[in-house]
């Protein structure tokens, strides 16, 4: 089990706090431990805070926070859940324990947003420069076992591709909801065959994981249009959107391509972003 288990960045804004509930749910249904991770001084540098991190929180006047922490504990218990302060930076606290995290999980937005800002800049950094499985919680989420559509995968051939849909299939598990993966073809390089490449990898990727997931309704697309519109007017009445980092043909140094950086910014729903394993 990943040291952190569910790492959830909390601040007490309302952004944060639809995340710390989508980390909870998440935690709970996968029974994985939660680590609330908040960038604060309600404890000493260098020092864990005390178990009472909610009645200092609430002492303070910060009635949202300790409201988070204390239904945060009351879902997945005491027992199954720790609470991290720190004073670093949270974005640069955040990247370095993602390595360690089954999944980390942040708001669009915090305290600082400014008026409009539709992603801030700590989930930005984490989601560029994080690790692993990195969730922005935006947009609408409904509770597991709820009518809320689909699983949406964003699927292309990159290296990423594999590690998208093992998370798209358990998280679809996890809700009893069908899955859709969309495969777009617009973008592809005008090089002889790379269409039909891409098609059978896709064929070939979906196949082996609906053999393994015998119980998930599929829905396979392959459409002719940009993955950029494809997956926006897919996630319209999607749950959730699990996409890759950086499209097929990214440079290595191209850290989020146009595609993850679309869907930070204006997917309807919450999405992960996935690094290759």
């Amino acid at each position: 089990m990943a040291e952190y288990g569910i790492l959830a960045a909390y601040d007490g804004s309302a952004s944060g706090y639809d995340a710390l509930r989508w980390a909870v749910r998440e935690a709970r249904d996968r029974r994985s431990r939660l680590t609330v991770f908040l960038a604060s001084d309600l404890a000493p540098p260098g020092r864990p805070p005390a178990r009472d991190t909610a009645r200092r929180a609430a002492d303070r006047g910060e009635r949202r926070l300790a409201e988070g922490l204390r239904y945060a504990e009351s879902v997945v218990g005491s027992s199954l859940m720790s609470v991290e302060v720190t004073d670093e930076p949270p974005a640069l606290a955040l990247c370095g324990r993602s390595k360690d995290a089954e999944m980390t999980v942040l708001g669009a937005c915090g305290h600082s947003a400014l008026p409009g800002m539709l992603l801030g800049s700590v989930p930005w950094h984490v989601a560029a420069h994080g690790c692993g499985r990195i969730v922005v919680v935006r947009g609408t989420w409904a509770a597991v076992n709820a009518d809320a559509g689909p699983v949406l995968a964003g699927v292309d051939g990159s290296p990423a591709t594999r590690d998208v849909l093992a998370l798209a299939f358990e998280e679809a598990a996890l809700r009893r909801a069908p899955l859709e993966a969309v495969c777009a073809l617009a973008d592809a390089p005008g090089v002889f065959g790379e269409a039909d490449q891409m098609e059978e990898e896709f064929d070939y990727a979906m196949t082996r994981l609906e053999t393994e997931h015998p119980d998930i309704m599929v829905a396979r697309r392959l459409v002719p249009r940009s993955p950029r519109s494809s997956l926006m007017t897919a996630a319209l009445d999607a749950q959730f959107l699990v996409i890759g980092a950086r499209g097929r043909h990214g440079f290595n140094e191209q850290l989020l391509g146009s595609v993850a950086l679309a869907m930070l910014h204006y997917s309807p729903c919450p999405v992960a972003i996935v690094k290759p394993s």
